[in-house]
């Protein structure tokens, strides 16, 4: 066997033993599917580690843990680690949800804190030389450490009850069982349960105006977040507009996220048929960056909402 063929080996039993510091149990199959290796080469590798005396739990077949109680020396990242996790904070400081920016923080100076000495001049050096620039809104929650109360009901599997305000002002009570949470759109939202409807719902992180755990538990096993965002049961309204094929290059990364699906030359311009969510609040935002290039045609209540979301600019703009 070659000398690549060992590094390879090397690197690739390391990282086995960084999954197994970092996550209760490792499954065979998903480390072969990692390393795009088969099962049996797993097997071998795990056997290395428990040669060099890693007290390694479990069998093929299962899955592999570290015994309980065994602690390794710090890990040791490399240049390009560091060079990542730099950049992972200035990602964090401009689109972390503020409940868990102390956190963060908190765990990066850890990670700092083990660096090579030879590397940490990186991160002085590197540190000023990246920015991200965000034009999000910036919300203050109506609740302290919010989202650490949601994901800590998701892993106690505990029920939550909330005051809820929906877009209209108006606020409700409700017990549920969330699911996770996702950023959308410039908003951080939860997917729960809602015990009240019976039905999955989505929930706005910072109209939530009190949160508490109950000591309901529940122990229906929801799966991924991801898989209830793809079949999502809210009403979906078709939006129809007349678009100036001058301002179409400047929509290719965002019209179809609005839910374009379908495009029909109209002379000089471009007919655009969406069928979208979120017709109250998320697309009328998003319209209003290219309506001067844009004709509604339908639905009618479309133009009002505009008209409302233009005015209230127009006020905005005009306080003195």
């Amino acid at each position: 066997m070659n000398e690549d063929h060992y590094i390879k080996k090397i690197d690739r039993v390391t990282s086995i033993l960084t999954q197994l510091q970092t996550k209760s149990i490792v499954r065979a199959q998903d480390l072969a599917e990692k390393f795009d290796v088969s099962i049996r080469t797993i097997y071998r590798d795990i056997k290395t580690l428990e040669n060099a005396g890693i007290p390694i739990f479990g069998e093929a077949g299962s899955g592999y843990s570290l015994v309980d109680g065994y602690k390794l020396p710090p890990v040791m990242f490399t240049k390009e680690e560091v060079l990542s996790f730099i950049t992972a904070e200035k990602l964090m400081q401009k689109f972390s949800h503020e409940s868990l920016d102390s956190h963060y923080n908190s765990a990066m100076e850890k990670v700092k804190a083990v660096i090579r000495n030879s590397e940490k001049h990186l991160v002085t050096t590197i540190e000023n030389q990246i920015d991200i620039y965000s034009y999000r809104p910036k919300n203050s929650d109506n609740v302290k450490n919010i989202i650490p109360i949601i994901l800590e009901s998701i892993a106690e599997k505990n029920q939550l009850k909330i005051s809820y305000k929906n877009v209209k002002d108006e606020a409700s009570e409700r017990i549920i069982e969330a699911v996770g949470i996702f950023y959308e759109v410039n908003y951080w939202y939860m997917m729960a349960f809602c015990t009240m409807r019976k039905d999955f719902r989505q929930f706005r992180v910072d109209r939530i105006l009190k949160i508490e755990k109950t000591q309901n538990s529940f122990h229906q096993e929801y799966g991924n977040v991801g898989d209830y965002r793809k079949k999502s049961k809210n009403q979906k309204v078709s939006v129809k507009l007349l678009v100036e094929k001058k301002i179409l290059p400047f929509l290719v990364n965002s019209k179809k996220y609005y839910g374009l699906i379908s495009e029909e030359e109209n002379s000089n311009r471009m007919l655009m048929t969406f069928e979208t969510e979120w017709i109250d609040e998320g697309f009328p935002r998003w319209l209003i960056t290219f309506a001067d290039f844009a004709e509604i045609l339908e639905p009618e209540y479309l133009k009002d909402t505009m008209n409302d979301l233009i005015s209230k600019i127009s006020n905005q703009l005009n306080k003195k």
